[in-house]
């Protein structure tokens, strides 16, 4: 089984990935699994989106696509609201990858993701 090595870090290459399937799950679960979203993706038709990057080299985002306030403005759904996601990446495999990491929230990565936190915060928000 593949791990998780880097969550929302700018060395993650996510030029080229695309739509590839489905997350249904709230934003709150997501932050309990993998912490606050990136700051680096399109705000236009997106209001969250997190990056991962596997072992094996793959990689993965999550995002909102269409849905929430950016795009639909007053219509559209409040951030904590929007229980579909979608799931991009080069590999049909991700998805079952970030919907496997999500919904059984490995425990094990929680360092990975405590780490990645306090580099962001050490980094000022960098």
């Amino acid at each position: 089984m593949s791990k998780i090595i880097k969550i929302n870090s700018k060395e993650i290459m996510v030029t080229g990935t695309c739509y590839m399937g489905e997350l249904y799950c709230s934003y709150a679960k997501i932050v309990d699994a993998i912490g606050e979203p990136s700051d680096m993706f399109d705000n236009y038709k997106s209001d969250a989106e997190w990056c991962l990057e596997f072992d094996n080299g793959m990689v993965a985002t999550i995002y909102n696509w269409k849905n929430g306030k950016n795009y639909c403005g007053e219509d559209g759904l409040e951030l904590e609201d929007i229980d579909e996601w979608h799931i991009g990446g080069n590999d049909p495999i991700v998805v079952d990858l970030v919907n496997d990491f999500i919904k059984n929230s490995w425990p094990v990565f929680d360092d990975i993701r405590k780490k990645a936190q306090a580099n962001e915060t050490a980094l000022g928000g960098v």
